[in-house]
This record gives structure tokens, C-alpha cells and sequence, in this order.
């Protein structure tokens, strides 16, 4: 990387700025390899994404739609989106695993940006603004989109481009009105690494610039082959531009096949037009057919994805087993379900209906021993043939003959001519303002400084936990204040306290730290700075303390009702886990000072408790300096070590009775296999715990408890309470009343 200065400026772009990025090129200049290095070196929490499933699985990522579980209609921005009665689908129903991901991420990586629409990424700015910060494009989320607009372009139909061409210049991602509201960058990388020969180089330059003459042209039809047909061993695939063309090849192919073919045919309901098949019709298949998948595997099990290349291992008139190439393991395939939709837009109420018109069902796989070009984008081959005489789209004959790596690796089965050469004059003038635009190290710079008071603005910005914490009080405000009204005050008490000493001082402080970065000449190793920070940090750890000691150490306070518990751990767990990592990260600051790599590393090996993503600076720490280990405790010991104290509340009189009568009635539930509240309400149990009761008659008049309540556990109970009287030496009971 260091030998490619490109290579090097976009490190740089991503490590110490927080600028969207967009990384193009031709193809084979790296793109991928700076990806691979970039997930595995990077201290940022990044997401991969793909607009589909073979891209994503190239990127070592997962779709676009499948992650923030996106519909397939288009966006229109301020819109919403419901189907034909009127349900809402955009309903974001994420798991709290999947919107802790999204509000802890860095960098939202999108491979192939070049096959995404604009509206897309507005609809990827819709969802992240909702989960994270409404008042920023993507939530605050930094952007790399890497791809190649000179490659294949989004695919929009007739329909959906007449609802999106009222709002969007183009369909490509730069038309994103989310994207215009940002400041982005564009580094084009130059070198190219996956074609060795320098004359085959040139002439995919010129088709890839627009610039192919007589010459070029008769360069590229010297390697025209008629009627070119390779031994099966020789490892040729073929490129197509239609899917027609690919389907006559690979029947030619089938028939070659020994032994009895079988066919099956889809079933369509409703309206389904034959050019949106999304497989054959009649499907017909051999043992030993070479196929593709064409449908994500839905059973959960991931066996295979759409674009990958298998065989058909054995088949019968009711069943097809399939195997993938690169794995020996068989499996029987389901059909799988498609739906035409139509989407309209609702002028007035600014909705995007779906109406399902029809359905097709078939085998999720089509014979494959020639592909569309469409397919092949990703990939690379030794040895193709490649009929593009007949490119229909921007970038498809480009992309055909940069899937191989040279020129005597390439077999044309039909002419080129300039018609196959098509450019978009759209792309064309974003790739020129693009190419005027290019960073330089002033402003790369200026980025990085504006990045540094991000991070440190984000250290101290209490303004999510004090949020965190007022939501924690509400729900005890709406459900429990007559049940805990003294603990209710204290901890309304507390909460003014965090926003005077903590909030309101972190925003003053603000203003002074900014000061001090623009008039330091060098902002990052300024004393001054480091030693005001430092200052900051243990001011702010100190004024946390009473917070932790009222209310984070304190376990949720208890509740018979079910979903009302589940909410109270939930927001108690938000706010324990915000405290938390800010504790931690005000504590390596006081120990380490703040310099933006060494944070971001900090930050995300206190952050992932279980990603599955390699942690820098985790995996092996006994090799490195006591200086760099100072403070670096996983968020996982750190809340074991803080472990929530059960503390009963200061509103019950006679706390030690109140966990006897808790425990007991407890155990009796388990024993019964009966939700605890069916034995005895908590309510019943505060109201035991504080008046003490002696007889049955005092004992039926404990709100909540009841006749039926003393009938089956009066006895026991008043002996308990008897038992507790006694060894505290209290008084008898009429001397209490």
C-alpha cells in the first residue's frame, strides 16, 4: 500500500477522518484487496454491504436489503411505504442486537456502489437516521463506497424510474439527496494489479474511457474465434448478454449429458409476465448438469446463494439434489416463491403501495455452463469467451472483457463493433467533476481536524445518557410511583444533578477544547490540549460516580408485570451499558491522552463483546507494552466485575422480611410451575413488608392479597412475619398500630 499512493490517500481518508469516500477505479487496481486489509486491519466497527447476494458474498458481506430488511420497491424520499390494505412496511423491526450494531458502526462499507440506485441509499439514510442521529445524512455513519461507474449500471424498469425521475437527476448513487447533503470525496486508483499485460491494459482503458477507434477495435476482434469450441477440460466459461443466448448454449451442453433428463415445470398464478421469469419455465436437468442458483437459500442454512455455480448430483421426477462446486456435501433443493408487485405512489398521502398482481414457483436454479455478463461482475476468470456483439447497456462490454486477466485468456465468439460500446453521458460528467474534485493534502488535513473534534465531541457528549437515564425514570414515573415514590425522587434527584454537573458543563466545555484545536499548529500533539483533556476526563468520571452508586449498580426495580419488567431491564441495560463504555473510555483517556487511532481502537475493543470480527489490539496483548494495555478492559469483564446489586427499594420499611417474603414466594411459583404473582402480587408483598401484620383480620386487608390469599398462605406468612418480629425485637403488634 505504501507503493500506491492512491492506495495510501484512502487508508488515510478512512483511518483519520470521518468523510464519506467513494474508491474507483478500473477494474483489477485492488479495490477488493483494500477491503480484505481494510476489515482486518482497521480499528474502525464497519459493516459490509452489497446491492446482492454474489456481490455480497464476494465483499465477505451480506446485502443491502437483507440487513436493514428493506423492501423491494423504490424510495421516495419523505415517503412511506405500506402495502395494497394499507399495513405499514417499513417497520423496522429489528432485534436489539441488530440496532446496537447499527448505533456502535464507524464505517457502512457498500461494494458494487456502481449496480446502486439513488433511492436505495436514501432509504439507508432513512434507517440509520431513525436509529441513530436524525439530525445527520446516515445517522453520523462515515460512507466507503467502492465500485466502478464504468461497470454495470443500476438496474430501474420503465415504471419505477417515471415514480423516481420526479425526485432523482439519475438513478446512479451520486443522484442521492442524502449523499448531496454531505461533503464526499473521490480517489480513483490508478494502478491496475490483476492484468499483467500492459497493450491489454491500454485497450480496456479506451473501451472503459469511451475512447475505442477502428484500432482498438481491431485489436480486440483478432482474438475472434468462429465456431471456437474448447475441450471441457480446458476450464472456458462463456459471457453472454442476454439470457436467451445462455440458455441455447446450455442446452446444447445438456444434451451432451448421457443418461434421462427430467423436467419440471413452474407454477404461476396470476399475472407474472414471461420476461421477469426469474428461472425457466420448464426447468429441465440431468445429473451432472452444471446450474447456478438464482434465489438466496430462504431454509436459513446458508447452503447456497444466488450466483453460485453447483451441479445436479442426482434427480428424479419428484426431487433434484444439488451439490455447490467447491463442497462435496449433497442436498435435496425446495422450491422457492417470487412475486410481481406494482408499486404506486399516493400523491396526497405520500404512500407506496404494493399490490401483488402474481406469483411463480419453481426450483431456485438454471443451467450455468454459459452465464450473463450481468452475473459474471466480480468475478475473474483464466479463460472465457465472451460474445458482448450484442451490449445493450452502459459498462456491459467493459465489464465482459476485464473479467480476464489477458488477452490471449479471451475468446471473442462474435465481433465487436463500436455500437457494443455504450457510455452514459451521466457518468461520464460526474467522473470529470469527480477527477477536479480530487483531495489534496490541505484539505485532507482540514478533514482530519474536523474528524479529531468529532471523536472528542462524541467522548464528551453525556447527552445520550442522560436521554438513557430519564427514560429509565419514566417508565418508573408512569407504572410504579405510588408502589416506590421515595425511590422515584431520588432518582429524579439524581438526574438533575447529572444534567447541571455533567451535561450542561460537557457542552461549556465544548466550546473551550474547540478553541484551543483551532489556535493549536498542531492540534494532536498540543500539550495545552492534552492536558485540558486529561482535566476534563477525571472532572467528568468523578461527577459520574453518584449516578452509578443511585441507580447503574442498582438492579431494575421489581415488577409482577411481565412486559413492563422486560422494558424496565431493557432501559436499565441502556443506560448501564452507556455508563459503562463511557466510564471506560474516560478512564483510558486519563491514563493514555487522546490521539484518534489509538481511541478508535480502544473504543471498539470495549465496544464488541461477540461481533465474530477480529479485534486489533486484542487478540494477542501479552506481546505488547504495559503503556499500550493501560485501561483496556473488554466491556464484558467490565460489566461482570459491575454486576447489578439487588437493592430493595428505600420506600419498603422492613427490607430484610421483604427478599424472606420475595424468596419464599418465589420458590413456591417454581414449585407450582404458576407465574409468581399468582401466589402473592409484589404490591401485596411491600404492603406485608411495611405494616406487619399479626392476625389473618389485619393480614386480609393488604391490598392486593385478599381472602383467597389468606385462606391458602395466611399461616405461613404471619409466621414468617412473627419470626421477623421477634428477632428484631420489635414491639407487639397492638403497641405498632
Amino acid at each position: 500500500m505504501e507503493q500506491n499512493p492512491e492506495l495510501a490517500l484512502a487508508w488515510q481518508f478512512i483511518e483519520n477522518t470521518g468523510t464519506h469516500l467513494f474508491l474507483t477505479g478500473k477494474a483489477g487496481t485492488g479495490k477488493t484487496t483494500f477491503l480484505r486489509k481494510l476489515k482486518s486491519e482497521s480499528p474502525k466497527r464497519m459493516i459490509v454491504l452489497a446491492p446482492t447476494g454474489i456481490a455480497a458474498i464476494n465483499a465477505g458481506g451480506i446485502t443491502i436489503h437483507s440487513f436493514f430488511q428493506l423492501p423491494f420497491a423504490p424510495y421516495v424520499p419523505e415517503s412511506s411505504f405500506s402495502s395494497k390494505d394499507g399495513t405499514p412496511q417499513y417497520r423496522f423491526r429489528f432485534g436489539k442486537e441488530k440496532i446496537n450494531i447499527m448505533r456502535s458502526i464507524d464505517l457502512l462499507v457498500i461494494d458494487e456502489i456502481s449496480m446502486v440506485r439513488a433511492d436505495l441509499l436514501d432509504s439507508i439514510d432513512a434507517v440509520l437516521r431513525r436509529f441513530r442521529d436524525r439530525s445527520k445524512p446516515f445517522g453520523g455513519v462515515q460512507l466507503l463506497m467502492i465500485g466502478d461507474l464504468q461497470q454495470l449500471a443500476p438496474v430501474v424498469k420503465d415504471d419505477e424510474w417515471q415514480l423516481l425521475s420526479k425526485y432523482y437527476e439519475t438513478p446512479y448513487f451520486f443522484s442521492s439527496q442524502a449523499l448531496k447533503q454531505t461533503e464526499h470525496c473521490t480517489i480513483e486508483l490508478k494502478t491496475v494489479y490483476r492484468q499483467s499485460d500492459g497493450n491489454f491494459l491500454k485497450l480496456l482503458n479506451c473501451i472503459r474511457e469511451n475512447q475505442c477507434d477502428e484500432q482498438v477495435l481491431k485489436t480486440l476482434n483478432n482474438r475472434y474465434v468462429p465456431n471456437f469450441e474448447p475441450r471441457k477440460e480446458e476450464g472456458y466459461i462463456r459471457l453472454v448478454t442476454h439470457n436467451y443466448q445462455a440458455q441455447r448454449i446450455n442446452d446444447h451442453e445438456l444434451e451432451q449429458l448421457p443418461g434421462r433428463s427430467f423436467a419440471f415445470r413452474a407454477t404461476i398464478d396470476g399475472k407474472f409476465p414471461e420476461y421477469s421469469y426469474p428461472t425457466d419455465e420448464v426447468l429441465e436437468v440431468k445429473r451432472g448438469a452444471q446450474i447456478m442458483f438464482v434465489k438466496n437459500d430462504t431454509s436459513g442454512e446458508h447452503r447456497f446463494y444466488n450466483g453460485m455455480i453447483g451441479e445436479v448430483t442426482d434427480v428424479s421426477s419428484s426431487f433434484i439434489e444439488v451439490r455447490s462446486k467447491d463442497n462435496d456435501e449433497s442436498f435435496v433443493l425446495q422450491e422457492e416463491e417470487w412475486t410481481n408487485a406494482k408499486y404506486v405512489l399516493d400523491e396526497e398521502t405520500k404512500e407506496i403501495t404494493e399490490d401483488i398482481e402474481g406469483t411463480f414457483r419453481q426450483y431456485p436454479i438454471k443451467l450455468a455452463w454459459a452465464i450473463t455478463i450481468h452475473k459474471s461482475q466480480g468475478l475473474t476468470f483464466e479463460k472465457a469467451i465472451i460474445d458482448a456483439s450484442a451490449s445493450f447497456a452502459h459498462g456491459q462490454t467493459y465489464v465482459a472483457l476485464s473479467r480476464c486477466r489477458t488477452l490471449e485468456g479471451l475468446v471473442l465468439s462474435a465481433p465487436l463493433s463500436a455500437r457494443a460500446i455504450i457510455s452514459d453521458s451521466a457518468v461520464d460528467m460526474f467522473t470529470t467533476e469527480a477527477r477536479r474534485n480530487e483531495p489534496d493534502e490541505t484539505r485532507f488535513r482540514s478533514l482530519q481536524q474536523t474528524y479529531f473534534l468529532e471523536l472528542l465531541s462524541g467522548l464528551f457528549d453525556f447527552q445520550p445518557m442522560e436521554q438513557a437515564l430519564r427514560r429509565y425514570i419514566r417508565l418508573i414515573d408512569e407504572h410504579l410511583y405510588k408502589l416506590f415514590p421515595k425511590q422515584l425522587a431520588s432518582y429524579k434527584e439524581e438526574a438533575e444533578r447529572f444534567h447541571e454537573k455533567v451535561t450542561k458543563v460537557a457542552q461549556k466545555f465544548n466550546l473551550q477544547y474547540t478553541r484551543l484545536i483551532d489556535a493549536a499548529q498542531d492540534y494532536a500533539m498540543d500539550e495545552t490540549l492534552q492536558a485540558r483533556i486529561h482535566s476534563g476526563a477525571d472532572y467528568f468520571k468523578k461527577e459520574m460516580q453518584p449516578l452509578y452508586s443511585t441507580l447503574v449498580r442498582v438492579a431494575p426495580l421489581e415488577t409482577d408485570n411481565r412486559e413492563l419488567k422486560k422494558k424496565l431491564k431493557d432501559a436499565h441495560e441502556e443506560l448501564r451499558d452507556c455508563f459503562l463504555l463511557k466510564d471506560d473510555l474516560l478512564d483510558y483517556i486519563i491514563n493514555q491522552g487522546f490521539h484518534t487511532s489509538d481511541y478508535l481502537k480502544q473504543k471498539a475493543i470495549l465496544s464488541i463483546e461477540d461481533s465474530g470480527k477480529p479485534i486489533p489490539g486484542k487478540e494477542d496483548m501479552r506481546r505488547r507494552g504495559k503503556s499500550e494495555v493501560v485501561g483496556k478492559i473488554t466491556s464484558e469483564r467490565r460489566k461482570k466485575e459491575n454486576a447489578p446489586v439487588i437493592e430493595v427499594s428505600s420506600d419498603v420499611l422492613h427490607p430484610e422480611l421483604y427478599n424472606r417474603l420475595v424468596a419464599w414466594r418465589n420458590a413456591e411459583a417454581s414449585q407450582l410451575r404458576l407465574p409468581v404473582y399468582t401466589v402473592i402480587q409484589q404490591k401485596a408483598i411491600l404492603g406485608i413488608s411495611n405494616l406487619l401484620p399479626s392476625d389473618k383480620s389485619m393480614l386480609v386487608r393488604i391490598p392486593y392479597f385478599g381472602k383467597k390469599g389468606v385462606e391458602k398462605y395466611g399461616d405461613i406468612i404471619l409466621e414468617m412475619v412473627r419470626t421477623y418480629r421477634k428477632e428484631k425485637g420489635l414491639a407487639e403488634p397492638e403497641l405498632l398500630l
